[in-house]
């Protein structure tokens, strides 16, 4: 019995701090991963910052080309009118500019005639001047946007390697925590059965002493039979035990938003507009359909036809609308830094990255969705 009792003793002592410690690591494991996901929001809005610095520097370098556009377009006007000018004093069986001089009747119309040849020489010189200062001026600007440009795109995608990364730890992190969890059921299972073992074992040899102290009350019956029957009825008293020992789990969740429905009329023309700008370039700060777009500005434009409203940055149209779990056609498509136009069929239409088109693709990774129709 002692030898027994040691037995149990330690093994009841083994098997608490092993789900002890599971617990610990549960709950260091859980602050790594709140901790991840502080660093994780941190850093999108970071991402959501830089989104938007990107668009106003594009949308400074699209005004910067129509400038220039402009600027070109005026200076070649100028030189055409110069050149009929010229055809129209030197080219257009008028006299020679020497002749004409010569011609002056006298020296006022000599002086008033020389004025006007040099007047129109002088002008066209500093007009072409003044637009080629311009085009020079705005040619710098836009190489001085572009490299500032650049800069954002490089800060702007180690930002958003970081975020792959801090994702992919989160992920792992999680599913440690869910292997945790399994851990620790299985630890309580045993346990459970340790001690039920140990109680079958306990009631095992408490009958067992009992029939022995049976067996030596027979033995002096004859001579303490009433004594006898007041052990037993004690004996049967104590003997008697109840086990209340159980577990009962229950779980429920609820995503109240993945059931979301709008109006599907609204979905489909946000989906037919996305259609519509299939093959458009992506420029970064484009909003003009037809021409260029990047990704929210394609997604802000989709949802204008349908007549809503919509922020200008990715960062910011993730958290617009209600959040669902059971996307449908017309739902924005959320990555962060990244959004598109869900279509049906795990597809999107999106407008990818610089140098690319608006185009259909597969939704990859572990976007989230959220509806505004």
């Amino acid at each position: 019995m002692t030898a027994l009792a040691s037995s149990l003793a330690t093994t009841s002592v083994l098997a608490a701090p092993s789900a002890a410690e599971l617990e610990e690591k549960k709950e260091a494991a859980t602050e790594e991963a709140e901790s991840l996901q502080e660093q994780l929001t941190e850093l999108i809005t970071k991402i959501g910052s830089m989104e938007e610095q990107l668009i106003k520097t594009g949308e400074k370098i699209i005004q910067a080309e129509e400038d220039l556009e402009e600027a070109e377009k005026k200076a070649e006007e100028q030189y055409d009118s110069m050149k009929l000018r010229i055809k129209y004093m030197y080219e257009s069986g008028e006299l020679s500019s020497l002749e004409t001089l010569i011609s002056a009747k006298d020296f006022s119309d000599l002086v008033n005639k020389a004025e006007y040849i040099q007047n129109v020489h002088t002008y066209d010189r500093q007009k072409l001047e003044e637009l080629e200062q311009t085009e020079a001026e705005i040619k710098d600007l836009k190489e001085t946007l572009e490299t500032e440009q650049k800069k954002q795109q490089d800060m702007q995608e180690q930002y958003e390697q970081e975020e792959e990364n801090l994702n992919a730890t989160l992920t792992e992190k999680k599913a440690e925590i869910a292997d945790f969890d399994e851990q620790i059921a299985a630890a309580a299972e045993a346990a459970a059965q340790e001690a039920a073992q140990r109680e079958a074992e306990a009631a095992a040899a408490a009958g067992q002493e009992e029939s022995g102290e049976s067996d030596s009350s027979q033995q002096d019956e004859s001579d303490n039979s009433t004594s006898s029957e007041n052990t037993s009825g004690g004996t049967e008293s104590g003997g008697s035990s109840s086990s209340g020992s159980g577990s009962s789990s229950g779980s429920s969740s609820s995503s109240g938003s993945s059931s979301s429905s709008g109006n599907t009329s609204v979905a489909q023309a946000i989906v037919n507009a996305a259609y519509s700008q299939l093959g458009v370039s992506y420029v970064y700060g484009g909003s003009t359909p037809g021409s260029a777009l990047d990704c929210s500005g394609l997604v802000q434009y989709c949802h204008s036809v349908a007549g809503i409203s919509l922020p200008r940055t990715s960062y910011a149209q993730g958290g617009c609308g209600v959040a669902v779990t059971d996307p449908q056609p017309g739902d924005i498509v959320c990555y962060g830094s990244h959004v598109g136009i869900y279509i049906g069929g795990g597809k999107m239409i999106h407008a990818p990255k610089p140098g690319d088109v608006v185009k259909i693709a597969s939704v990859y990774g572990s976007p989230w969705y959220r509806r505004c129709w």
